[in-house]
């Protein structure tokens, strides 16, 4: 299912973004937003905004949006971090 969005164009002149800038910039916040109510996991919000998870990880830092983490990940993180001591 694809979904399309029509956002008219008063609105999008409103923005402060450079034009080539927009669509992404807008795919980015509504990943945010909608990692940081909880309605989609990390990787879906990442494939979402087209964003590698350092990115991410950034974006949520820069907007003060907490980290939903789970066991995998702890047992992930754990794993490198064994790998490089």
């Amino acid at each position: 299912m694809s979904l399309s969005i029509s956002i008219p164009d008063d609105v999008l002149e409103s923005v402060k973004l450079p034009r080539s800038e927009l669509k992404q910039e807008l795919l980015k916040e509504v990943a945010f937003a909608l990692y940081s109510r909880g309605i989609t996991s990390m990787g879906t919000a990442r494939k979402f905004a087209k964003i590698d998870k350092w990115k991410f990880l950034e974006g949520l830092a820069e907007r003060g949006i907490e980290r939903h983490y789970n066991e995998a990940e702890l047992k992930e993180d754990r794993a490198y971090a064994n790998r490089h001591k």
